[in-house]
Parts: C-alpha cells; sequence; structure tokens
C-alpha cells in the first residue's frame, strides 16, 4: 500500500507542471516556517519556496503557481514589509515558475541558461514511459532575466546566496540554492521526501546526473545543515542519504 502511495505521489508532483488549470487554489492556505538564519519556508501548492529574510529585502527561491502568487506576496508580507528583491528559480517546471510574471513586476527572476530557454520554448516533458506533458511556451513577462551558466551569488541580508548549476539531474537546468551563514540548501526537485524521484528525462534529466548532484551536496555542507526538498519537509542530511 505504502508503495502504490509514493509512486501515486511522484506522478502527481512530475503532473504538477501541467495540472494548474485544474486545481482549486482558493482553498489552498500558505503555510511559513523558521528554518534557521534568514531562510524561511513556505509551502501551498507546487514545490517549496524558499525565502531569505532580513533588513536589504526578500530574496525567494522558485514561486509555486500563478493563482498563489498573491497569497504568497501575503505570507511574505506575514514575515516583513521589506521589499522582493531578487527570485531564483531552482528549474523549469510550473509549479515551480508559475509565479514569476507576478513577482518579475517587483523583481527581477535568476536562474540558468537553460531554464529561459525551457520557458521560452515550451515543449516536451516526461521520465520516458509512464508521464508525458506537452508545455506551452511561457509567457514573455515569465521568461528569467537575469541568467548563468554556472553560478550566480547575491549578496544580500548578510548571505552570500549562491546557486549552483548541476547539468542533467532532475532536469538540464537545475540548480541548488546555499545559504551558508544560515547553514540552509534548498536542492529543488533533486531532493523530494515523497518517494522515487521523477526525472525529466525529455528535459535532460538522468538518474547518474541527480545522483552526482545529492553525493556532492553531501560532500560539501556541514553534517548539521537544514534540506529545504522540492517538495516535502525540511529534513536533513540523513534524510538526503536515505
Amino acid at each position: 500500500m505504502r508503495k502504490a502511495w509514493v509512486v501515486a505521489a511522484g506522478l502527481f508532483c512530475a503532473l504538477g507542471i501541467a495540472v494548474s488549470q485544474d486545481h482549486d487554489f482558493s482553498k489552498v492556505e500558505m503555510k511559513v516556517m523558521k528554518v534557521a538564519g534568514t531562510v524561511y519556508i513556505l509551502q501551498g501548492a507546487g514545490g517549496n519556496i524558499g525565502a531569505s529574510v532580513g533588513d536589504d529585502g526578500i530574496v525567494i527561491v522558485d514561486d509555486q503557481y500563478a493563482p498563489l502568487a498573491a497569497k504568497i506576496l501575503a505570507a511574505l508580507r506575514g514575515i516583513t514589509d521589506k521589499p522582493l528583491r531578487f527570485v531564483i528559480n531552482t528549474h523549469y517546471h510550473g509549479d515551480h515558475t508559475g509565479g514569476n510574471a507576478y513577482f518579475q513586476k517587483q523583481a527581477p527572476i535568476i536562474a540558468h541558461d537553460n531554464v529561459r530557454k525551457r520557458l521560452e520554448t515550451g515543449g516536451a516533458a516526461g521520465n520516458g514511459g509512464s508521464v508525458h506533458i506537452d508545455n506551452k511556451p511561457a509567457d514573455k513577462e515569465a521568461l528569467p532575466i537575469i541568467t548563468f551558466d554556472h553560478d550566480v551569488t547575491v549578496h544580500l541580508n548578510g548571505e552570500d546566496i549562491r546557486a549552483l548549476f548541476f547539468p542533467a539531474g532532475h532536469t538540464d537546468g537545475d540548480s541548488i540554492i546555499f545559504f551558508p551563514k544560515s547553514n540552509v540548501v534548498h536542492m529543488g526537485d533533486d531532493f523530494v521526501t515523497y518517494g522515487f524521484p521523477f526525472i525529466d528525462v525529455d528535459s535532460g534529466g538522468s538518474i547518474n546526473g541527480m545522483i552526482d548532484c545529492v553525493e556532492m551536496v553531501i560532500s560539501q555542507v556541514p553534517a548539521d545543515v537544514k534540506i529545504i526538498p522540492g517538495h516535502g519537509p525540511v529534513s536533513n542530511l540523513g534524510d538526503v542519504r536515505a
């Protein structure tokens, strides 16, 4: 029974990149929890949002679905009245980038080059088997206006917030986000807690790339680091190893 639930959960999260029009977002409540240091997690529907909050303003990692954008902003306003300064996308899937157009009216979107390319062109997403989704090109307003090919660092709130590209993991545009002073890492969908991960082979993902990513993160972060997964509760290195 548990195995069936895990598979169903994984497929639901995979299909989350295409089901926003079928979901009643009016019933979604945003949950906010402090992780450590300047970093918070916001959970609603779609991928987990990480947020660095301090005197310099707010940096968020991912922005879930477009219909939730106003709720996300209200949740941030419950933490601080400081402005949104930057948004970082961990990858291109719609349950992590759906709010881009809304939030880019307030702050620039940062992402890997391949995130912009896949949002701009649309195309297939799938695991090479049971899941196949055709994505429409995103509106111009939703495209990241700052992109990078290896890494980029945002110096804000006393943090050196680093987005580091990992090729061919969950997709071909994955970034892991490090908050070194707060001792927090946002792993996007290269680490999830719902069971066997969804690998978007049609978008350049691979199991070997995902393994390489996880092993590198484990080798470079402190033993007591807090991990924000793409989906699921705040975790630790033991959870990632498992």
